[in-house]
């Protein structure tokens, strides 16, 4: 005779309640993707990742667009933007390209609110490779050999991080967030950041920030990882509000949105400092890596994201942000010169054949950079880092 086994009450109960919520068939093949079956931290990590590549989709294109409109307005000899002209304001495609920016940077602040701050800032690379990619196809910008090489490295990297990168939600609501502020080790990061900050702003910016492009770059992302902490915070209260726990009446919520008003300030007016005394192939990769990794910084000691991660996805986190890295590099450092595989036998063979490769590419460039001068044609965009053409620092447009 076969008897069941009999378990405590308390027992039965716990099996009878696991076997309810699991909603487990032996018969029945779950999609990952279903909502239904998909727990809430993954929901909200796929969310977060969609967001993150649809906001750099259209910040990328944004640039294109604006670009777009800033050479139309040119063609009509009117006052140019970098003259301190507001002709761009009639401009249709000028506008088109704001809207899409506006647009990519509501869902870049939606993504923090569902997703690490370590996979989201990271993925902003890829408004690079777009911008690369449409400006190449559409203002006929060259894109060479190691540009190319940059943007598939920029994927590749990219790919590698979201594999890698934690998938659960480090903070739930905005108490929880008050708490992590309150640890030590951010109040000490927070202090040393500040102090950091206030003194290149203060004594090291007046006297070398011309001179050195690391003042300006070090403004902007160290207060930067400031801004990004406060946006996941605002949008991790906006997400409790709309699921129906108002947080409009927390304190926390108003003090965090002020932090990202104004850091933000501050860091479009040490970017563009930097923007307009150095070339835009230096700043771009810089800033970039100097922001990220600050961020990524910010977010270990606040939200200790990689505490409980493998030793095999930290190690894959930090090579893809590497990857990344070299891609931006790639991309953005050799962009003028006219690099192809055809020509690369003639770069192996003598030094002689890679400098005239090298003064050929030059006088090209200057020619291309006389004619659009003469047609007013090269625009100083201050906020399009990602498409602007090559500008010279000062000494070089004297020589």
């Amino acid at each position: 005779m076969r008897t069941s086994a009999v378990y405590p009450t308390g027992v039965n109960d716990s099996l009878t309640n696991l076997t309810n919520t699991s909603g487990l068939d032996a018969n029945t093949t779950q999609n990952p993707f279903d909502k239904e079956n998909m727990p809430q931290e993954m929901e909200d990590f796929y969310i977060g990742l969609f967001l993150a590549i649809f906001s750099s989709l259209f910040i990328g294109t944004s640039f294109i667009f604006k670009k777009l409109g800033l050479l139309r307005l040119a063609k009509n000899s009117a006052t140019r933007a970098g003259q301190g002209g507001y002709g761009y304001l009639k401009e249709w495609m000028w506008w088109a390209g704001m809207i899409l920016m506006t647009l990519g940077e509501f869902a870049n602040f939606a993504a923090y609110a569902f997703a690490p701050a370590t996979l989201v800032t990271p993925l902003g690379a890829l408004s690079v490779l777009v911008s690369a990619i449409l400006a190449s196809r559409v203002l006929k910008e060259r894109l060479n050999l190691l540009g190319k090489v940059g943007c598939f490295l920029c994927v590749i990297g990219s790919t590698v991080m979201v594999i890698h990168s934690p998938k659960e939600q480090e903070v739930a609501n905005i108490d929880q967030l008050k708490a992590m502020v309150a640890e030590p080790a951010f109040i000490v990061y927070a202090t040393l950041v500040v102090i950091l900050a206030v003194f290149l702003m203060v004594h090291t910016a007046p006297r070398y920030g011309s001179k050195n492009v690391l003042v300006y770059i070090t403004i902007c992302s160290s207060l930067g990882s400031f801004t990004v902490m406060g946006c996941k915070g605002v949008g991790v209260g906006l997400k409790q509000t709309m699921r129906g726990y108002n947080q409009f009446t927390n304190w926390m919520f108003y003090v965090l949105l002020t932090i990202v008003i104004l850091c933000i300030l501050i860091q479009l007016n040490y970017l563009n400092r930097a923007l307009d005394t150095f070339n835009t192939a230096v700043v771009t990769p810089i800033y970039y890596v100097f922001f990220t990794s600050l961020v990524m910084v910010a977010s270990l000691i606040l939200f200790k994201e990689w505490g409980a991660m493998k030793i095999q996805d930290i190690l894959g986190d930090l090579c893809g942000f590497l990857t990344i890295i070299t891609g931006i590099f790639l991309l953005n450092a050799f962009k003028d010169f006219s690099i192809t595989l055809r020509s690369l036998p003639g770069l192996n063979k003598d030094g002689a054949s890679g400098s005239a490769v090298e003064n050929n590419n030059s006088l090209t460039t200057t020619n291309d950079r006389a004619f659009l001068l003469e047609n007013g044609q090269l625009e100083s965009l201050h906020t399009d880092i990602m498409v602007t053409d090559y500008q010279d620092s000062p000494e070089e447009t004297l020589a």
